[in-house]
């Protein structure tokens, strides 16, 4: 198996911003090395430049329970998909913050609930074809006694209604398709691969 890239790096001859407004549009003018040695001829190519979030699916592992969070998003209801979305809580990394920090500020804004550990899930591009986009997804250890009801911030139009989901509720929502989001799917695949050494760690 050989997974190394092509050697050198891209030529780019163009950068301009073609939008500027809640988000950014670059566009590029490059080239880049083929794996023959050679070059691609010169390409133009838009960059979507959003930022980067934090995700976090908030667990109990005392009781085996999650709190999952639905909220209306555009970009579903455009790409005529579900728009209240089923989701775990995340938000996007501001100037001088943290992953960690945002991830608890985020949960608690979003769930009510506190967090007391995060575990590392995984750090992934969104959509590398035309975003610079990262998620930092977690697993954050909380306590779901009362948890649930209407959450987040109304200055940022958020509606956010939370639910206790158990972790056979869970699997029957990622077996029926019914996570049909990145962060919700990929950590949900995660957990149910690496439940034993969460139990382990969080449960002795």
């Amino acid at each position: 198996m050989n997974l190394t890239p092509p050697p050198g790096e891209p030529d780019i001859r163009v950068k301009t911003t073609v939008f500027q407004g809640y988000f950014r549009i670059d566009a590029y003018e490059l080239r880049h090395p083929t794996f023959d040695g050679g070059w691609t001829e010169v390409m133009r190519r838009e960059v979507f430049e959003r930022g980067h979030a934090v995700a976090i699916l908030p667990y109990d592992p005392v009781r085996g329970e999650f709190v999952m969070i639905q909220q209306f998003r555009i970009g579903a209801y455009a790409g005529h998909m579900e728009p209240w979305q089923i989701e775990v809580a995340a938000g996007i990394i501001e100037a001088g913050e943290t992953a960690e920090a945002v991830a608890a500020r985020e949960t608690e804004e979003e769930t009510g609930r506190v967090v007391m550990d995060l575990w590392p899930m995984h750090h992934y591009l969104v959509s590398p074809g035309g975003a610079t986009e990262t998620t930092k997804l977690y697993l954050g250890r909380i306590s779901t006694e009362g948890a649930g009801g209407i959450f987040g911030v109304a200055t940022e139009h958020e509606v956010i209604r939370a639910s206790v989901v158990n972790e056979a509720e869970l699997r029957a929502l990622l077996d029926d398709g019914r996570l049909n989001n990145a962060a919700s799917l990929i950590a949900a695949q995660w957990f149910f691969l690496n439940r034993d050494k969460v139990l382990k760690k969080w449960r002795p």
